[in-house]
C-alpha cells in the first residue's frame, strides 16, 4: 500500500507582528499544538498570545519542505512580505 503523504511549509504573522516558518505534514495538528503554548509548541511561538496563518506551500517530500523552508528563513522581511502579499493577490 502506497501511503501519499505531503508535507507543508507554512508561516504564521504572530501577534507582535514578527513570522514564524515551519514544515510539517499535518497543518490542523500543528497549529492547535503552537496555540496550545504546551510542549509540542515551537519554543518561540509560547510568546505570542495569538497568531494569523498567512502562507503555504505543499510538497511531496520532506527533504524539499525542509530546503524550502531553510530558504523562506534566509529572506529579508520585505522578501517575506512581497511573498505573502503575491499570494493574497492571487485569491
Amino acid at each position: 500500500m502506497v501511503r501519499c503523504t505531503s508535507f507543508i511549509v507554512y508561516i504564521l504573522r504572530t501577534s507582535a507582528n514578527t513570522y514564524y516558518i515551519g514544515q510539517t505534514n499535518d497543518l490542523e495538528k500543528r497549529l492547535k499544538e503552537h496555540r496550545a503554548h504546551g510542549p509540542a509548541s515551537a519554543k518561540y511561538m509560547r510568546y505570542f498570545p495569538s497568531f494569523t496563518l498567512v502562507y503555504t506551500e505543499k510538497f511531496g517530500t520532506r527533504s524539499e519542505a525542509m530546503k524550502r523552508e531553510a530558504f523562506l528563513k534566509k529572506l529579508s522581511r520585505p522578501e517575506k512580505d512581497a511573498l505573502i502579499q503575491n499570494i493574497v493577490k492571487k485569491q
